[in-house]
């Protein structure tokens, strides 16, 4: 039967690591044998652990081994990586590796290459003396892909300890409607300072409820403030972002008595059409059509946005990218920067389920994630997708962004009322 010893190192114990791939192990119908395991002594001392593991077939082998690599366990066998051409365009070859949003080495002609950009179900693409992640609507025939087996190291993100724990890291063992909301927010203003501090971006992800809810004055203050440099969400965030500055509804409803206005249900298409026909949101701003909101203060402030469309758009806004693949193009070059080395340095959920998940799955896992919804489902999806390096907070959004409005920019207060 298949062998392989596999190596762990750092707090593995504190963080689950090792907990974690043994319940890998055992879940898959497995065995394994604890061969060493040497704990620290001391509160900043590292572990490390061998386990043995021992499957019934070479194929059980491979995928598992795949499984343990993203706890950051590897096999201590090194060989090369096992590279095979793409025999189409489009499509990968049966048997590739399916990548992690970990750090990543791959083993080619006996050195360690290290993948650039990495993100999670990928193929890892081998061109002359470099390794990249290629999404596999991007491959193309003839590229030299890594296929699952040895060859192939994943560097866990190692979390530190005591004080020194990042503002991110908070009470992250569970997830908990019931934890104190004044001291997460004042972490996740902290951290937000600090990417600043740094010259990072910070990457908004939202859904339209925080139009609904009434809370566009506020990230529009975020906005004039500094604290949203890209934003990505859906039409509908546009569209009524857009009727609610003209109209001063959202889907029909008053924003400021929450009662239906006559007529009412119209008022989105009517600003979605009242838009087409400008062109652009630019040109609609130029004409007076609307003179506040998200969208307003992204034009103005030439802040980078993506709105990505679906099948139940209205419209869609002229500026709306209705070509999904070129939706994950885009999103990714904003994630990386557009010379594909200026990686955002925190992103922010809020509200919004599907978009969430996408991002989550184009974000390597040293990019902090913050995932903020009412809905406890809408959090641990994100989390359950593999997005392990996000923190949920379970509370209202509208509540959550005019705290950070408070905080980071509470010059902004006396304007939004």
């Amino acid at each position: 039967m298949p062998s392989e010893t596999v190596t762990l190192s750092g707090h593995i114990i504190d963080n689950l690591t090792l907990p974690n791939v043994l319940d890998e192990v055992v879940n898959g119908g497995f065995k394994y044998r604890l061969i060493d395991l040497n704990l620290g002594v001391r509160h900043d001392d590292t572990s490390t652990a061998r386990i043995e593991v021992t499957t019934g077939t070479e194929e059980e082998m491979t995928h598992l081994l795949d499984q343990l690599r993203a706890h950051g366990a590897n096999p201590e066998t090194v060989e090369d990586a096992r590279l095979i051409e793409a025999d189409m365009d489009g499509a990968l070859p049966p048997g590739f590796y399916s990548s992690t949003n970990l750090e990543t080495d791959v083993r080619i002609d006996g050195k360690w290459l290290r993948v650039t950009h990495p993100e999670m179900d990928c193929g890892i693409v081998v061109e002359e003396d470099r390794a990249r992640t290629v999404a596999m609507g991007e491959i193309t025939k003839g590229m030299k892909v890594v296929m699952s087996g040895l060859g192939i190291r994943a560097l866990p993100i190692e979390r530190t300890r005591g004080e020194d724990r990042g503002a991110f890291e908070f009470m992250s063992s569970d997830l908990s409607s019931e934890k104190p909301k004044g001291l997460l927010l004042d972490q996740v203003a902290d951290q937000m300072r600090a990417v600043k501090a740094e010259g990072k971006r910070i990457l908004w992800v939202v859904g339209p409820a925080l139009v609904h809810t009434g809370t566009a004055p506020d990230i529009s203050a975020l906005i004039r403030a500094g604290y949203v440099d890209a934003l990505f969400a859906g039409n509908g965030v546009a569209a009524h972002d857009v009727e609610s500055n003209i109209y001063g509804t959202s889907l029909g409803v008053h924003l400021d008595r929450g009662t239906p206005a006559e007529h009412g249900h119209e008022h989105h298409i009517r600003a979605v059409n009242e838009v087409r026909r400008h062109g652009s949101f630019k040109a609609a701003i130029d004409a007076g059509v609307f003179k506040d909101g998200i969208v307003y203060h992204l034009i103005k402030h030439e802040r980078e946005y993506l709105f990505g469309g679906s099948v139940r758009d209205d419209g869609p806004m002229p500026e709306t990218v209705t070509d999904m693949m070129e939706v994950q193009r885009r999103l990714r070059d904003i994630i990386w920067g557009h010379d594909g080395t200026d990686l955002v340095g925190c992103c922010i959920v809020v509200g919004t389920m599907l978009h969430g998940i996408a991002t989550g799955n184009c974000l390597p896992a040293s990019v902090p994630l913050v995932c903020v919804d009412i809905n406890q489902a809408t959090v641990t999806k994100l989390m359950d997708r593999g997005s392990w390096q996000s923190i949920g907070i379970i509370t209202d959004l509208s509540l959550f962004v005019r705290a950070l409005v408070e905080r980071l920019a509470p010059g902004e207060l006396d304007r939004i009322g």
